[in-house]
């Protein structure tokens, strides 16, 4: 249950501009996760959220530098495998889920990516510089996919 809550909030977040923990919870309750204050600023700080600004105004976003595994909710359950060439990594996914992990990744907002495209089990991943592509590939964490 905590794992497809974390992994709901961080969908919502990525999705939905979301200033307050208030209307984290609301929007929570609205997909079924009835969570109290004190289990949502638990997984507030168990994700690493972070709140930008964007518009004027804070909103909660996944910080870039948010380290991954296996066992985060998208990226363990679809990523098979990664690659990198010069300034490209691709990640290799199960077959339909390469946009969720795109959107995951996007959310990320990596100041290392200058931008990501998903196909169906595929997704590409832009760097600045093929350094990066191969530091990228160790951040997903290949060893254990």
């Amino acid at each position: 249950m905590k794992k497809e809550r974390q992994d709901a909030l961080l969908h919502l977040i990525t999705e939905e501009n979301i200033s307050t923990q208030e209307m984290l919870r609301k929007r929570l309750a609205e997909m079924g996760f009835s969570v109290t204050q004190a289990t949502l600023s638990r997984d507030i700080r168990e994700l690493r959220l972070a709140k930008t600004r964007r518009e004027g105004k804070l909103y909660y976003t996944a910080p870039m530098n948010r380290e991954l595994s296996v066992s985060d909710g998208i990226l363990g359950e679809a990523v098979l495998w990664a690659d990198h060439a010069g300034h490209m990594a691709v990640i290799h996914c199960r077959s339909g889920t390469a946009p969720a992990v795109c959107v995951f990744l996007d959310a990320l907002q990596r100041e290392d990516v200058v931008g990501t495209i998903a196909g169906d089990d595929t997704v590409f991943v832009l760097m600045r510089t093929e350094a990066l592509a191969r530091e990228f590939v160790k951040f997903m964490g290949t060893g254990g996919f």
